[in-house]
């Protein structure tokens, strides 16, 4: 293996700001590298707030799934997560329910089984959550390309918000809610987020 190093961009800035920020000048050139090149911007790296975080309303749909979110929560209605078997959709499930738990929520959730079932909404879990008295399905790290298992869980009054970071297909779900940053321009600050981070800014919105 050969390395490969990148070209110093900027060398008398790094400097700079090594000296303004008291920190290693390898440290403040990686950091110039990577675009940060002012003192705020660094300030913001080293001792980051949740003051610095992007509004989480900018994501598409997120206005619609905290309404329903909150309206199902004044009614005391069951709410299922739907998370994937992965450790995106692991953490994703984790975070929500907890979070889901303080505000007081119903809350279930249901993993699918990866040799039984495979990837995203299944029918099985669809309808266990219905046997199980959930009326709204919140899914994590998974539901873009899930356009049947969508109209199959609405059909049988099972209200679902997708909340995923996977590219959709030219068909987006019929759901009450899609939050997912793929949907969005490519220069927008979400756009790489894991499902877990989608699911964070879900919980933030609530929060909000």
């Amino acid at each position: 293996m050969k390395w490969v190093l990148a070209e110093r961009e900027d060398p008398a800035l790094s400097s700079q700001l090594a000296k303004e920020l008291g920190i290693p000048g390898v440290i403040a050139q990686i950091l110039v590298n990577r675009g940060l090149k002012t003192v705020s911007q660094l300030k913001s790296f080293f001792y980051p707030s949740l003051s610095d975080l992007s509004d989480p309303f900018l994501l598409p749909d997120m206005e619609k799934a905290v309404d329903r979110i909150l309206e199902a929560l004044r009614n005391r209605e069951r709410i299922v997560i739907f998370g994937d078997y992965d450790v995106d959709g692991l953490t994703s499930t984790a975070l929500l329910y907890y979070v889901l738990s303080r505000f007081g929520a119903d809350v279930i959730y249901y993993l699918p089984d990866r040799l039984l079932e495979g990837y995203g909404l299944s029918e099985k879990g669809i309808d266990e959550a219905i046997d199980r008295g959930a009326s709204l399905l919140i899914s994590v790290d998974c539901g873009i390309t899930g356009i049947e298992s969508v109209r199959y869980a609405q059909s049988r009054g099972l209200d679902c918000i997708i909340t995923d970071h996977h590219e959709p297909g030219e068909e987006i779900p019929d759901a009450v809610a899609v939050v997912d940053p793929k949907l969005m321009d490519e220069d927008t600050p979400f756009r790489e987020l894991a499902g877990v981070g989608v699911a964070y800014k879900l919980a933030d919105a609530l929060y909000e």
